[in-house]
């Protein structure tokens, strides 16, 4: 299928139309999204690639269309392993909730740009050097190996709020201490200074361009067309924002993400090489003649990536120490909304107090009874958990 310069218009032009639409509409006024939004804007966005990916179908090319949703899901599960960092960096710089939607707009703004960039230079690499596909495997299978070595030497992500470029603006630019609501720089005693805002999205940005470099090689692995892979990236980051919202304190919950990106990652990885050895020209390879090898279809790329992701979802929801991590969290999420509803007036709560209250009864016992091992390695900061349950539990004490 011949892509026409009016197909990539159209395209262009549809993806842009829903970033504007999405600032203008959701995140110019800052507010925190309500489940409710998060969840029928997430829908939303999925259905609009879905359809998008019907439209190969509609054309009668099936082989496109399953390149299309196989490069659509592998770069949403990096993306969703983005969210990760960007809720460590969030965190880092204690980014008040009504100001996250513009940092995360901009993250995939940027992350947008940054991978547009990396498309094109792959697909000038793939038509000058047919053995770039070596070294996309290469990147892939070490990207897939440090992911695993990060699990299982239990190394944290916190280091991603402090890179190089974090640290060359802490030194060379003012900045203020505190965030002047949503803006990047704001005036004191006359001085021009920048905002902690602005710290939080150049650390989101120089994020965006590590994960690029993994990204992209990783759905080349899949197809070598360059607007397949523009469209597949490009829909992935739609609606991240939304979902951030949606499946906030899940996220922490996906204990085996990383082995199952790993996984992923490490397929394609074989994929790749498996494609590079049957279009070889590297001479000291099989004399730089093509090896006889059977290659991986699409096809079942794409049931082994669904595949790998079902069981890694569904494996940390069941462990056990996902389930303490659950218990843990909602104590304390619940244990937080009852004490701010009980200072508020009636007519003030945003939630029902004795539904509340009943939610706080029920997780606090199941993170009571969450095993010491557990507590000691998923409660972060124990004294200031403990205090917000005991403060609750003394409300509750006193209501009963």
């Amino acid at each position: 299928m011949e892509i026409s310069p009016l197909v990539w218009t159209v395209t262009l032009a549809l993806i842009i139309g829903l970033l504007l639409f999405d600032f203008v509409f959701h995140v110019r006024k800052a507010h925190t999204p309500t489940i409710k939004e998060a969840a029928l804007w997430s829908a939303f966005y999925v259905g609009v690639a879905l359809l998008f990916g019907l439209g190969f179908l509609a054309l009668g090319h099936p082989e496109m269309a399953t390149e299309y949703y196989a490069g659509y899901v592998t770069e949403k599960a990096l993306s969703v392993d983005n969210l990760f960092v960007f809720l460590v960096i969030m965190g880092s710089f204690n980014v008040p909730r009504e100001y996250q939607q513009k940092v995360l707009l901009f993250g995939i703004v940027f992350a947008l740009i940054a991978r547009s960039g990396f498309i094109f230079i792959g697909a000038g690499l793939i038509s000058l050097w047919s053995d770039v596909f070596y070294l996309f495997g290469i990147i892939l299978l070490m990207t897939a190996g440090q992911l695993l070595k990060k699990e299982l030497a239990g190394d944290s992500e916190g280091d991603e709020a402090d890179n190089f470029i974090i640290r060359f603006a802490r030194k060379h630019l003012n900045t203020t201490d505190d965030f002047h609501g949503d803006k990047l720089t704001t005036r004191i005693d006359g001085k021009r200074m920048f905002t902690p805002m602005l710290l939080v999205m150049l650390a989101i940005g120089g994020t965006d361009l590590l994960f690029a470099v993994d990204s992209i090689p990783a759905i080349y692995g899949l197809t070598q067309e360059p607007f397949i892979v523009f469209a597949a990236t490009a829909f992935s980051l739609m609606g991240l924002r939304q979902l951030y919202f949606l499946i906030d304190g899940l996220l922490d919950r996906l204990i085996y993400l990383s082995y199952g990106l790993a996984l992923i990652l490490g397929f394609i990885g074989v994929k790749l090489m498996i494609h590079a050895l049957h279009d070889n020209n590297l001479p000291f390879i099989n004399g730089g003649e093509d090896v006889s090898v059977v290659e991986i279809s699409t096809g079942l790329s794409l049931l082994v990536i669904i595949g790998v992701l079902i069981i890694t979802v569904i494996a940390s929801l069941l462990a056990p120490k996902g389930r303490a991590l659950r218990a843990i969290q909602n104590a304390e999420k619940y244990s937080l909304r009852y004490v701010d509803l009980v200072h508020k007036e009636p007519e003030d709560r945003e939630f029902n107090l004795v539904k509340t209250a009943e939610q706080y009864d029920l997780w606090s016992a199941r993170a009571s009874a969450v095993p010491e091992k557990y507590q000691h390695e998923l409660i972060e900061h124990r004294e200031r958990y403990l205090a917000t349950l005991e403060k609750a539990r003394g409300l509750r004490s006193k209501a009963s």
